[in-house]
């Protein structure tokens, strides 16, 4: 397991590899464009270069680029799948040439429409995007199961993964909250192991790519995507524990997405609780 943090990319990819190895990261997430703006980010040769070369021999061993959250694939409204489709085609080619283990993309949202159709416009919208890139994988985020979002169960992530062509570069990124606060109540070592046995039978873990570890500010079901830090939440140091300590997470990256201190994000301090945790899980599993 490759346990890092979300962290900023500012002046480029290579300072969010240094922003990792400052907090002990074996894994970064960044954006790739500002999360405010649809206007996508293009790195120079020069940027790419230099990322590679931070890469290269460091402790951090996986770049996942989240999507931002402007992106509704499913959308309606044409200007809005268009910036859409423009945006994640672009963190992919970014992915591309940067080596990133993932795209991480929040499906969208059905709004107060009928999620079937909904589906189909996002399955659309995503097979176009893998289409204008080469290599980079996009992995599809649960959610916490708001308003109309999509991908908040295991039957609409597999709809969405066959809507979307069913591309071997397709796969899907399980996040703790979003799962707890969608019903899921994986709090224990064999409730996480039902969890996942159920993801199994739905969507098949050869499609599990990565992961987002974060504490939940509010409770089981209660549909609201709120993160706390780890073991600070309604999941706590247990549910944390377990989640860390799962060996069918083994080799995956999980990103903290915590707000931290005064949020700023995750500290260095919170990777090493992490890494406690862990060992804390391995042992309670024998």
């Amino acid at each position: 397991m490759l346990i890092g943090a979300h962290v900023s990319p500012a002046g480029g990819p290579a300072k969010a590899v240094d922003r990792g190895l400052e907090r002990g990261a074996e894994a970064i997430q960044i954006f790739n464009q500002n999360p405010r703006a649809w206007k996508p980010t293009v790195y120079s040769d020069d940027q790419v270069a230099a990322f590679h070369d931070a890469m290269d021999g460091s402790a951090v061993k996986a770049l996942v680029i989240h999507a931002v959250y402007l992106l509704n694939a499913a959308s309606e409204d044409p200007e809005i799948r268009e910036k859409t489709l423009t945006s994640l085609a672009s963190s992919l080619q970014a992915g591309d040439r940067l080596g990133a283990h993932a795209v991480v993309l929040h499906p969208g949202s059905a709004k107060t429409g009928e999620v079937g159709p909904a589906i189909e416009r996002a399955g659309e919208v995503i097979a176009e995007a893998l289409a204008q890139s080469e290599s980079c994988p996009l992995h599809l985020e649960n959610t916490a199961g708001a308003g109309g979002t999509l991908g908040r169960s295991f039957d609409e992530l597999a709809a969405l993964l066959e809507a979307s062509g069913g591309d071997a570069r397709l796969g899907v990124c399980l996040d703790s909250c979003h799962l707890f606060a969608s019903g899921h109540d994986i709090r224990t070592i064999g409730g996480l192991t039902d969890v996942l046995d159920d993801f199994d039978a739905r969507v098949g873990l050869g499609r599990l790519g990565s992961l987002h570890l974060n504490d939940s500010q509010t409770p089981l079901g209660s549909n609201r995507d709120r993160h706390a830090n780890i073991g600070q939440g309604e999941l706590g140091e247990d549910g944390c524990a377990a989640f860390l300590s799962e060996p069918r997470f083994e080799s995956l990256p999980v990103i903290l997405e915590t707000p931290g201190e005064n949020r700023s994000g995750p500290t260095a301090e919170e990777l090493a609780y992490c890494h406690e945790l862990r060992e804390r899980g391995i042992a309670a599993r024998g």
